[in-house]
This record gives structure tokens, sequence and C-alpha cells, in this order.
């Protein structure tokens, strides 16, 4: 039931690589490492995806997104040159999945992609300017992705079957008179990813 439990958001993720398009062989880069964006790279992973880069503000979510399936990650904190790599030869990833919702983050995206690329908006957040220059002479696509539908019962079955293995995201598992603490605890980046609450 731990497992069944991440069911719906990663339902999200695999709407958001549903509207990517086919990610076979593909260079692709998850943006923001919280929950949704390491399910996002196991949807990536399991549609097949050549090369995942993940990028944060910080390296716990980053460690997670390792287990998750990343081939490298980014802290964009401490190492913008990092980042900036990326941006080589007008952009070296296929598609990019913007799931930290920063508006910042999202124009660096259009940096990174590659000429035709796809960018695919998953996280929510402020408005923020876009660099609409790179975006026309790139003639990049940005897609929004929102919810889900056909791909809750898939989600469910690719838990069940094993294909997609959520227990890096499960931080903790506390019984629900320890509310206050689980709270504490999800809220704590640094700690946790996923913290669920027991209440049998």
């Amino acid at each position: 039931m731990e497992h069944a439990a991440c069911s719906e958001p990663l339902a999200v993720c695999l709407h958001a690589v549903r509207q990517a398009g086919p990610l076979s062989g593909k260079n692709v880069m998850v943006s923001g490492c919280g929950p949704i964006g390491c399910l996002t790279i196991m949807a990536a992973a399991h549609s097949g995806a050549h090369w995942i880069t993940a990028s944060d503000l910080s390296q716990p979510p980053l460690d997670i997104a390792v287990q998750a399936g990343a081939n490298t990650v980014i802290d964009v904190a401490r190492n913008t040159g990092e980042f900036q790599q990326l941006a080589k030869n007008k952009g070296t990833q296929d598609v990019i999945f913007e799931c930290s919702g920063s508006p910042r983050a999202l124009a660096g995206a259009f940096e990174v992609v590659k000429p035709g690329g796809t960018i695919v908006t998953v996280g929510l957040g402020g408005n923020g300017e876009l660099p609409l220059s790179l975006a026309v002479t790139k003639e990049v696509k940005m897609i929004g992705s929102f919810r889900f539908d056909p791909e809750f019962r898939q989600a469910a079955e690719l838990i069940d079957r094993g294909m997609i293995d959520v227990s890096p995201l499960i931080s903790a598992v506390l019984p629900f008179h320890d509310a206050q603490k689980a709270f504490d605890l999800a809220s704590d980046r640094s700690q946790s990813m996923k913290v669920q609450l027991d209440f049998s």
C-alpha cells in the first residue's frame, strides 16, 4: 500500500511524458527533483529516454534523483558551469520537463533545449518573463501538462508489476498519531521526499 499510494503522483508524470511524445533515444532533462520531478525521471526512463539529466538547487533531492534513474545530476546553486555546458551548440536537450514551477528555471530551459526541442511545463509557479527570441528562433515547442486520466490505471499497474519502483521516494511511514512529526519531516527537503501516514 505504501507503493500504491504513489499511483496518483506517478499518473501526473506519466501524463507529462505522454505530452512530450516518444522519448526513445532522446536526451531528457528534468528540472526540479521533488516527488514529481523524481517520478518524472522514472516515467521518462520507463519510456526509453537515452540519457536523463536532473537539476535542482540542493543535493539531497539530487541523490534521490540518481536512485530514480537520472544519469547525471546538476546542483545549479553550486555548479552553474555544468548547467551552462548544456547550452553548448544552441542546446543539447531534446526534451525538458520543468517540474519546479520556478520562472527562472523555465527561462533557463530555453537556453539548453535543442532547436526544435520540447519543453513540458509540469510545476506550478508564479508568472515570469520568457526569452521569446529563443523560443521563436529555436522553434521550441512548449506544452503544459496538468492532471491525468487513463494514466492512473497505468501508474497503478506499473507499480503493482514492479516495472516502476517508487521505493526511493518513500522517506518514512509514520503512524497517524505522529502526524505533526510527519508533517514536520515532510517539510524538510534535506531529510525527506515523501512521508506517509499509516492509519492501520
